[in-house]
């Protein structure tokens, strides 16, 4: 009897997924042995890390997309039919078309959502990079600002944890090429004692704020924004004034995660090593969707994709286990608009950045071009 394996998103954890099961499986696809089946809620494939870009005029907004179909191996079955109900005890997911879609192996993918709307004032009287039209208004306000009080607050959760280290960092260099550093002054906020969640990446970014002259506000959890006053207060009591506020919003997953009582803020309670669902022998979970306590970011994505890869063909090929997930992530940090440093870092191994140089920014910029290979699993 045929096996049918369903993945729910088409973001790169997704799309990696169906890609490499696609080319590992080709004569079962052919046979009809195996089926691989998306569903999906946009046309359109986003690269989400070039969105960083956009503020500064680094990277054109027709180089963020695909069209979903194109890069998806042409065995693979598509529908652009939002997932409404998962169904994990009948083996189904039923989408807003009505239809359903039963499975033999589920793959939950379904990504995290921008929640700006959950603190007050926030939406109205802060900018962010999360999404296009964040991007878009936040490069606006940088080709106004002529000098005043920055204020960059970091909200969790929230996906690319080192995005609030790097928007730092790049808007000092943005700021200074227009002649303006003397003229702005810097602050940065975090909710814990630190200015970063990993240990050693805010050991290494404390001393690069004091160097530049960064001030960093920490156990700063934020309560509301006043749009009108300029101002962004804490649950602990401190309110900061700003000309421009960039914050990093916090994330929740998928509406249809807490629909389908899957998890929590949708986020789906993970096995870290196996990737399997809690409760389940036959639904994965990959990217951003886990509640798995590491980065949410497109690397973690990838590095999960991979081991899900090799575990599904091995259960449909042999009926037996392949590998366990050992926490990999490698993220590239942009350390202004001219030098870059990398982390990597597994469940044993803590994240120790290098020494930032030009060469890592153009291994940086030349992944951003190389993306659309990796989403094809080719990477």
């Amino acid at each position: 009897m045929a096996k049918n394996v369903l993945i729910v998103g088409g973001g790169m954890g997704g799309t990696i997924v169906a890609n490499g099961m696609a080319r590992q499986l080709a004569q079962e696809l052919r046979t009809g042995a195996v089926s691989i089946t998306m569903i999906g809620n946009n046309e359109r494939h986003m690269y989400q890390p070039g969105l960083l870009y956009i503020p500064f005029g680094r990277i054109r907004e027709s180089e963020l997309y695909r069209d979903q179909r194109t890069i998806l191996d042409r065995r693979i079955v598509f529908h652009l039919d939002p997932a409404k109900q998962i169904d994990v005890d009948n083996n189904r997911v039923v989408c807003e078309s009505g239809k359903s879609y039963s499975y033999d192996y589920l793959v939950i993918a379904t990504g995290s959502r921008l929640m700006p709307q959950t603190i007050p004032g926030m939406t109205e009287g802060a900018h962010w990079f999360y999404d296009l039209e964040g991007a878009r208004k936040l490069r606006t306000a940088l080709e106004e600002f002529q000098g005043g009080k920055v204020v960059v607050n970091v909200n969790v959760p929230h996906k690319c944890p080192v995005a609030p280290l790097e928007i730092t960092f790049m808007l000092y260099d943005y700021f200074k090429g227009k002649g303006l550093l003397d003229k702005t002054e810097f602050t940065y906020t975090y909710p814990i004692g630190r200015v970063h969640g990993l240990e050693n990446v805010a050991y290494w970014a404390k001393p690069e704020f004091d160097r530049l002259g960064v001030r960093y506000e920490t156990f700063f959890n934020t309560k509301e924004v006043d749009p009108k006053g300029k101002t962004i207060s804490s649950e602990e009591g401190v309110t900061l004034p700003y000309d421009l506020l960039v914050t990093i919003p916090p994330h929740e997953g998928s509406q249809v995660i807490e629909s389908s009582g899957l998890g929590k803020g949708g986020w789906v309670p993970t096995d870290p090593k196996t990737l399997h669902r809690e409760g389940s022998t036959n639904v994965f979970v990959v990217g951003d969707t886990t509640n798995i306590p590491i980065s949410k970011a497109g690397s973690t994505a990838h590095f999960e994709a991979d081991t899900l890869i090799d575990n599904l063909v091995s259960l449909l090929k042999d009926g037996h286990w392949a590998r366990n997930y050992d926490g990999k992530v490698y993220c590239f940090v942009e350390t202004g608009l001219k030098t870059g440093t990398y982390i990597w870092f597994n469940y044993e191994t803590p994240p120790n950045p290098s020494p930032p140089t030009q060469m890592i920014h153009w291994f940086k910029l030349a992944y951003n071009r190389l993306y659309w290979l990796s989403a094809r699993g080719l990477l």
